[in-house]
């Protein structure tokens, strides 16, 4: 799968997570070598632009920018759970999924970074 992302996108950007930790908070559920081992064979053949973990991609709306810090709080006090993997935006009223929510708050940090124009991903 790396090769094929590689070959296929120039600049590749992904969210530099602590393994380590989500390892301890979700045992074996959480393969560290395996990601690790596909960020290093991606980072041989791409430009690989690592997105601080601390930048709040699911919190942010990828339609207004707005930020929600609220936004898992929130969720717990609809009565929904973490299993629901939409994104509500309380400002715009944007519905998406929360991982492609996420994907394109990235994508658009990364182009930033290259001092590239962000087009919105298909």
């Amino acid at each position: 799968m790396a090769l094929k992302l590689s070959r296929k996108y120039q600049s590749i950007f992904i969210e530099d997570l602590n393994m380590k930790a989500m390892q301890k908070l979700w045992g074996r559920k959480v393969s560290d070598i395996a990601f690790s081992e596909f960020v290093k064979i991606l980072e041989n053949k791409a430009h690989v632009v690592k997105i601080d973990r601390f930048y709040p991609s699911s919190k942010t709306c990828s339609n207004c920018l707005s930020v929600d810090e609220n936004f898992n709080k929130d969720i717990k006090k609809l009565g929904k759970t973490d299993k629901e993997r939409e994104y509500y935006c309380k400002y715009c009223g944007l519905e998406l999924d929360r991982d492609l929510n996420a994907a394109i708050n990235i994508h658009r940090v990364g182009a930033s970074i290259l001092g590239v124009e962000f087009v919105r991903p298909t």
